[in-house]
Formats: C-alpha cells, structure tokens, sequence
C-alpha cells in the first residue's frame, strides 16, 4: 500500500509543505513495510504447507495457486481505483458473469468470430456497467454502496434471464481462446503474466500520472480535493469505469481458463476482490492503496485457501480467516488514518 496524502494546495507559508512531509514520509514507510510483510507471510504459508505436504510445491501446485490468484487479483485492481476515492464497487462479480456468458454464447453462434471481438464485446459490457455504476453515484450523488449492491442484483437477474438455465458448452469455445487461460510456461499461466502486465501498468500510472493520482487526493478529503480544482465527480467516474472495464475483461479471461460458464458465474466475487484488497493495504475509508497489495492480498487469500485443502482442512476455515484478515487490515487502517492525521496536526501547529 502506497500511501498519497491530499492533493497539493495553496499554503500560507512554504514551512507548512515541510512541516507535513515527514508524516507523510511515516506513512509512505509503513505502506512499504505492510507489502513486504505480505509477502513473508505468503512464504511462511506456503514453506509451511509444503513442510507438511511435499506435493505443494510442485509446479502443477504453484500452477494452480497462480492461475486461482489473476481474476481476483484483476478486479481487484479496478476495486482499488474506486476503494481509493472512498467508494466501493460490489457488481463486479456480477458483470465477470453477465460478460463470460455472452461471450460465450455468441462463441456458440459464431465460432469464426475473431478473439479480439470477444475481448471487446466482454471489455464494452464492463464498460457500460461501469458507466452506469459512475453517473448514479457521481451525478446523482447516490452513495456507491447502495448503486453498486442494486446494480449487483439487477446484472445477476439480466444474466439469468438470458442464461434461463442453459450453460455454454467447452467444445463451442476456440481453442485457440482457451489456450490463455489453460497454457504456461515454467508453471507459470499465461494468464498470470496478462494480468500482471496490466497490474503493472494501472501500478505505474497510479505512481506517475497526475489525473491517476487525483484520486488518492480525492479519497483523503474530497472537500479539499474539490477547492484544489480537481474535477472530483469526472475522476470518480473514470474510477467505476476502468473497474467495470477489468471486470468485463475478467469474465473474457473466466471463459478462457474455465471454458464453461452457467447462470452462477462470478458469484461471491466481490467478497473475494474486497478482502484482498483491503487485506492488500487499500485503506477502506480512502486515501491509500496500491494495485500490487491488491494483488498481494490476492495471493495471500489464494495461498491460504490452498493451503487448507492440501492439509485436507474444512472449507469453513478459509471464509473465517478471510474474514478475520478483513477485520484486522481495517482496524490497523483505522489505526494508521488517526496516528497519521495526529501527527499532520501536530505539525500544522509547529508550522504556524
């Protein structure tokens, strides 16, 4: 989690800048050392398991362990775009679904259309999703938790209705499409090279372009972002469509590893993508967050989970400890928010 404190504005005195700097710089640090913690617990479990269960950490094992990690760890960079500007998108287990059955149904009527079709009508179907989700909240100033939990239970209903109980078969699906979700090199998926490429980027532009990095300004006081003359309710559009976007994009990439898709598709993703995003680092009341700890909180879900089974542990588990990491990431954030603004205080008075 990478920590960005308000968008610049105008000081009375270039001391106050100064005098705030090292706060930030305590959190920034902290961020840094919350992903690296991630990291070691995610090779404590997994030295531990294979400790106890030598076939963990085969590369068939580690295959698997990846490949269940790249959808969760995608949507879980557009989640972080919008848990970032103190919003939450909880449809996009929703449209993953809605975008994997109509691409593949339209894989069964027309299996010579092109690969990239299929990318784009699943990507234009986030897209629109994701549209709706930023005018309703930005426009109408509906709180995003109730747009997007409508908009969950209103793209499942559409999904049914069009799936009405059918499913698409693996043999209408190109082969050719399934080799991306199904083809590795070393062990390592396709799949999770894609995704990581576009982590990457999303990453980079977060860290270097200024309309990406608005959004933390926004997230840390939207008042203030606003007097600054950032355009807060264009920005917070943008964020709810690049994370209906990814989740159109999921539901391409759902069809290409699983090759079949029902009316249940994407179910109880949304809890899945959240948790690894706060558990990431993102800070749920905005402000902070990196797509990497996103995906870090990915893995580390993902790792767990597999852990369990390969201890032959009860499924029940897995829910509880996400759950508890849920819980704990929130408090510490809470935690870190009080200590940090504490201390921007403390320095605005010595400043003055």
């Amino acid at each position: 989690m990478t920590a960005v404190g308000p968008a610049p504005a105008p000081a009375p005195a270039p001391a106050s800048g100064a005098a705030t700097e090292a706060p930030r710089r305590m959190l920034e640090r902290v961020s840094r050392a919350r992903e690296l913690g991630i990291v070691a617990a995610i090779v404590i479990v997994f030295l531990v398991t294979t400790g106890k269960n030598s076939a963990f950490a085969h590369g068939e094992s580690v295959q698997q362990l990846l490949a269940g990690t790249c959808l969760i760890a995608l949507l879980g960079a557009g989640e972080t775009l919008v848990i970032v500007t103190r919003n939450v998108d909880l449809s996009v287990g929703s449209v993953l679904g809605l975008s994997a059955y109509v691409v593949g149904d339209l894989f069964a009527h027309h299996q010579e259309m092109p690969q990239v079709a299929a990318y784009g009508v699943g990507i234009g179907i986030g897209l629109v999703c994701g549209a709706v989700n930023g005018l309703v909240t930005t426009v109408f100033r509906v709180p995003s938790l109730v747009v997007t939990l409508a908009a969950l239970y209103v793209v499942r209903g559409i999904d049914a209705l069009i799936v009405n109980g059918k499913q698409v078969d693996p043999a209408s699906i190109p082969h050719g499409f399934q080799e991306l979700g199904s083809a590795a090199v070393f062990h390592i998926p396709w799949l999770a090279v894609f995704v990581a490429v576009i982590i990457g980027v999303i990453g980079y532009a977060m860290r270097s372009f200024r309309p990406a990095r608005d959004l933390y300004a926004i997230g840390s006081n939207p008042d203030a972002a606003a007097l600054a003359g950032i355009p807060t309710g264009r920005r917070v559009f943008t964020a709810f469509l690049i994370s209906g976007g990814l989740a159109g994009l999921g539901g391409v990439l759902f069809l290409s590893e699983f090759a079949t898709v029902a009316s249940t598709a994407g179910s109880g993703y949304e809890f899945l993508v959240i948790a690894a995003v706060v558990v990431g680092g993102v800070a749920i009341f905005g402000g902070s967050g990196t797509v990497l700890g996103a995906a870090l909180g990915a893995l580390l879900l993902n790792t767990i989970n597999q852990a369990l089974v390969a201890a032959q542990v009860s499924a029940f588990w897995n829910q509880a400890i996400a759950g508890f990491l849920l819980l704990a990431a929130i408090a510490f954030d809470r935690f870190l928010a009080l200590r940090v603004n504490r201390a921007l205080r403390s320095a605005e008075r010595g400043a003055s």
